[in-house]
């Protein structure tokens, strides 16, 4: 059966690498695109009184969006008060709950937006990686307004089923685990935690991780990477490694590898080619590499690692 699906924007055929011009892929984009998997979902919540939700553990990221009222988020490293506007994400589809919160005796009416996204955990990206099991975005005054646009427009659309719902639904569901994501990131950065946001905020290396994403098949050097941040070749290589974790060129063969099982996995398209999108101009090199990474051929991949299919309550995904 032919399951050819259009593969991660980096994992296009390559063209040639400009040392000075933009890039056209940035990075939390293509994260986002190579590790999605399947359709995402949500639904409206409305509740009133005493109420509890569980959601188990599952392969993929959920979230939640408090549109009115409040309640509690209840994990096993204790609760979190959530208000209107506040949002959370599980992007590790850690199991938690939901419950009413009481004020005194009373009650209030609460309105959650719920839902999840799949998430291929064959390769988990270490942007991804680095995130903690939850994340709150708290509701504040001119913070991440793009943020609350999509939410404002996915109540909407799940509010009321209209033409055209299931496209607009599948479109703000990609926006707007981009726009939670960009918001942490945002809020790490400006509190100038480690990791992924200080990865992504260092000019020289986010400009040599573009680069990478942008054309992975390109025979790239250090010194050439290096020169996409104006920095010397030993230079550019502690700041990278510092902050990544992994020297220039392996995170490159990973990120090479990693968009090979993909394609292998979701398109029909030939060994050879998969192994020239990556860079890799013997069949035979490739078919090594790949299986030191992945422990198993190239054409035995496909079969080998299973994608999720499970809702985080447990039920069958779409």
């Amino acid at each position: 059966m032919n399951n050819t699906m259009a593969p991660p924007l980096s994992a296009r055929p390559p063209g040639p690498a400009d040392p000075t011009g933009p890039t056209d892929v940035d990075v939390l984009s293509d994260v986002v695109t190579s590790l999605r998997s399947g359709r995402p979902f949500a639904n409206r919540e409305d509740r009133q009184g005493t109420w509890h939700i569980p959601f188990a553990p599952f392969a993929g990221a959920g979230f939640h969006v408090v549109l009115s009222g409040s309640c509690r988020l209840l994990t096993e490293d204790g609760s979190l008060t959530l208000n209107a506007g506040d949002v959370i994400l599980t992007p590790h589809g850690t199991r938690h709950d939901l419950a009413d919160l009481a004020h005194g005796d009373r009650h209030s009416p609460t309105s959650l937006l719920c839902g999840a996204y799949q998430l291929d955990q064959a390769q988990t990206h270490p942007l991804l990686a680095d995130l903690p099991p939850v994340i709150h975005l708290r509701s504040e005054v001119g913070h991440h307004p793009s943020l609350h646009s999509a939410i404002s427009l996915l109540g909407d659309e799940l509010q009321q089923t209209r033409q055209g719902t299931a496209s607009a639904l599948s479109t703000l569901l990609d926006l707007l685990l981009i726009y939670m994501l960009r918001a942490w990131l945002e809020e790490e950065s400006e509190r100038g935690a480690p990791g992924w946001s200080a990865v992504l905020a260092d000019p020289a290396v986010s400009a040599a991780l573009s680069a990478m994403h942008d054309d992975p098949a390109h025979p790239w050097t250090v010194e050439e990477l290096g020169r996409r941040g104006n920095l010397s070749r030993a230079a550019f290589a502690r700041r990278f490694t510092g902050l990544v974790g992994q020297s220039p060129l392996a995170y490159l063969t990973w990120w090479r590898l990693g968009i090979a099982a993909r394609l292998l996995k979701e398109s029909d398209i030939p060994l050879e080619a998969v192994a020239r999108r990556v860079g890799y101009t013997s069949r035979y090199a490739f078919a090594n590499a790949f299986k030191r990474a992945h422990g198993v051929s190239p054409g035995r991949f496909g079969s080998s690692v299973p994608m999720a299919h499970d809702r985080p309550d447990g039920t069958a995904g779409p």
